[in-house]
């Protein structure tokens, strides 16, 4: 396939290990951006972010396994998820360092691609997610997993709308543990030091969905000693929107942050 091939704009299905992905490339000669969505949302989260760029970059978007368009899987765990990074990029024929995006789950996917791939990163924008905090206890796990159980009557209903993934309670609840795992100082704190590019957090100020007090600000308060211990990183901007309704309502704000890093990259030239 010819690089022309590439620069024009493409949709449709790229198969990865036992299920296919569904992928949207904008095509163009711009800076490659790849786009991570949430735990179980789909790649149009990210309309108003990409409408806000324009053309001058080249977007990639797609569904992960069993959201969307894409298809069913046996494997649903973070590294398919990080895996499924390098898949579409090597599919879409990215030569150029891309720039990693990703808001909520796909902020974890963005910073742990990121460090793993410092020689072909250009740099992350990680939006209301990638926080290093403990909140994850096994009192939390059981109200995850009983939370996940009470949603289960709206999946007939959301589900021919592409509103709800097509796994079962088990699987999204066995996905938000995992998360709540890889979210642990521990955890992620090692993976966050390691990252050799810009990266840059864009965090709301309001509560997520689940979360009650103060708990949200006390997660978002865990990037000060982040930002202290690595210069690479910083935050962007905190704007007034709160984990749910970001990409919606702050959109500019993430695109100055993909802007920031793109103006980096011009001036290392």
């Amino acid at each position: 396939m010819t690089d022309t091939a590439f620069t024009n704009p493409w949709t449709g299905m790229v198969p990865i290990e036992d299920t296919a992905l569904a992928v949207t490339d904008t095509g163009g000669r711009g800076i490659p951006v790849v786009y991570l969505n949430g735990q179980f949302a789909t790649r149009g989260y990210w309309r108003r972010v990409i409408a806000e760029l324009g053309s001058g970059f080249r977007h990639i978007t797609y569904d992960e396994r069993a959201r969307g368009k894409s298809k069913t899987s046996r494997d649903y765990s973070f590294e398919a998820a990080v895996r499924d990074v390098d898949a579409v990029l090597t599919a879409r024929g990215v030569k150029e360092r891309p720039l990693a995006v990703g808001w909520s789950y796909g902020a974890f996917v963005a910073a742990h691609w990121t460090s793993r791939n410092h020689d072909r990163a250009l740099g992350t924008v990680m939006v209301e997610g990638a926080q290093p905090y403990d909140w994850l206890d096994e009192a939390m796990e059981q109200r995850i997993r009983k939370l996940f159980k009470r949603l289960a009557w709206l999946r007939p209903v959301l589900r021919p709308l592409g509103l709800f993934p097509r796994l079962s309670a088990a699987q999204m609840a066995d996905c938000n543990i995992e998360l709540g795992k890889l979210a642990r100082e521990r955890e992620l704190d090692p993976v966050l030091d390691a990252i050799t590019v810009p990266a840059r957090y864009v965090v709301a100020s309001g509560a997520s969905f689940g979360s009650k007090g103060d708990g949200q600000e006390r997660i978002r308060a865990s990037l000060t000693r982040v930002v202290e211990r690595n210069p690479n990183i910083k935050i962007s901007a905190k704007v007034a929107s709160n984990h749910s309704t970001i990409l919606k309502k702050d959109a500019p704000a993430i695109a100055d942050a993909i802007r920031e890093i793109a103006a980096l990259n011009h001036k290392s030239r």
